[in-house]
């Protein structure tokens, strides 16, 4: 059995004058969430249009981006296949992956003088002469023939092969790809992993698999007299050429330095004049004032600026990045710090201030205990957040990985180096950010007891 319960007009009146804000709600109140998201679509329709994101997509380069990207986990063989009196001559760049004479099983020298350069097995090859290259795409021969200044290729081409000019392109996909013209031919062979990441062309260990090297460091007879093998790879490694272990380790330590120095100068500095911004620990308004706005000036600017700044001053290295931290950890540790002092309990600093303490031990024992623990928390925070910071005010000249990062960059072929310091990189972002995370736990732990 049911009921229906009617309001009568009166009734009506009455709840609606109770509770104006249920029945007469406003236009924001009622149309606010739709107008938001109608408001968001039109500030994005406005910067696809202003920023020309459109053009700019379709301007990509994306075949570069997408070979870029195959450089981060693979490495290209590049040797220049240059015409030199009737034969064919290797010249590899300065990251030359292979000793000098070393046999090549992609390679192969021909009996003319020109050489084979095979990409997926015999049918997927270039046969490279001074006066024709033979490619082969699938089994099936197109010869290029280089005359006087043009490489001209046949008519009837598959995709794989495009006339571009006075000069041949060949793409074999990942395996790579060639550039015939009519004094060389430019070859890029692609493989999946780092070459020579553990040994350069000039070690000893060079090419030997991980069994033979586990075996050479576990019982194997000392390749040098003077020290063991284990210590001999660790040298070669470390020594790396092509690598640059040892300058990239040592850039990233450098880097990590400039990290918790600066945030420890940015601490010990931030500390006590925060107590002089408090208003409720300094009662000088005249002193809060001006400590604020010295940490909204030091804050305000960003840590690139100041990097950029302590550069030009003092020349590269860790010292403007130092610097640069230092100002900018100033400033927003000191903001923090004196906000958490103006919201201390101020019962504690009145039972010590009761028994004749001065002002001094009043701080030190009635309202540090209360904010060491914020304190000490938020530098772990900050510490963490410079290491990254600290790998980008490198790149403008501060010194550590950064730097490093950057020349590798610079290169446009190095970008599997890169990726290492990329690794490199998150490695110890993963690792201090546990560490700062465990700190700050069992700091917020030992408040709650």
């Amino acid at each position: 059995m049911s009921s229906t319960f009617i309001l009568n007009t009166a009734d009506r009146e009455r709840l609606t004058a109770a509770h104006p804000a249920i029945f007469n709600r406003g236009f924001m109140q009622r149309y606010g969430f739709l107008t938001g998201i109608v408001a968001v679509l039109v500030y994005l329709t406005a910067c696809f249009f202003f920023f020309n994101v459109g053009p700019a997509f379709m301007q990509g380069r994306w075949d570069r981006a997408s070979s870029y990207i195959q450089d981060w986990y693979s490495w290209r063989a590049q040797p220049r296949l240059r015409f030199e009196d009737g034969k064919v001559a290797p010249q590899w760049s300065s990251r030359r992956q292979y000793p000098v004479d070393a046999p090549i099983d992609w390679l192969q020298p021909l009996p003319d003088g020109g050489y084979s350069v095979v990409y997926a097995g015999t049918e997927n090859r270039l046969d490279v002469t001074t006066t024709r290259v033979d490619v082969y795409v699938d089994g099936k021969n197109y010869p290029v023939i280089i005359n006087g200044d043009t490489a001209l290729a046949p008519e009837a081409l598959p995709e794989e092969i495009k006339q571009d000019g006075n000069k041949v392109l060949v793409h074999y996909g990942f395996a790579g790809q060639a550039e015939i013209r009519t004094s060389q031919v430019y070859v890029q062979r692609r493989f999946l992993g780092w070459a020579n990441f553990l040994f350069d062309t000039k070690s000893e260990f060079w090419g030997k698999g991980y069994g033979d090297l586990a075996a050479l460091a576990l019982w194997g007879e000392r390749l040098d007299p003077q020290r063991s093998n284990i210590s001999h790879m660790v040298d070669d490694f470390l020594d790396n050429s092509v690598w640059q272990h040892a300058d990239i380790l040592s850039k990233l330590m450098q880097t990590l330095v400039m990290a918790f120095v600066g945030t420890l100068f940015g601490t010990l500095v931030a500390l006590p004049l925060a107590f002089l911004a408090a208003r409720n620990i300094t009662a000088n308004r005249a002193a809060n004032w001006g400590m604020k706005r010295l940490f909204d000036f030091l804050r305000s600017i960003d840590m690139l600026i100041w990097a950029l700044f302590f550069t030009r001053s003092f020349g590269p290295g860790p010292i403007p990045g130092i610097a640069a931290i230092f100002f900018t950890d100033t400033g927003a540790l000191g903001k923090v710090y004196a906000e958490a002092l103006e919201n201390v309990d101020d019962k504690q600093r009145e039972g010590v201030k009761s028994v004749g303490a001065s002002p001094i031990a009043v701080n030190r024992f009635g309202v540090l205990p209360q904010v060491l623990p914020v304190f000490i928390s938020q530098s772990l925070y900050f510490w963490e957040s410079n290491t990254r910071s600290a790998t980008i005010i490198g790149a403008v000249g501060a010194g550590g990985i950064g730097l490093k990062l950057l020349e590798a960059m610079g290169t446009n072929a190095d970008w599997d180096k890169v990726a290492y310091m990329v690794l490199l990189i998150l490695f110890v972002v993963f690792l201090f950010d546990h560490i700062s995370n465990s700190l700050r736990s069992r700091l917020i732990g030992k408040t709650q007891h």
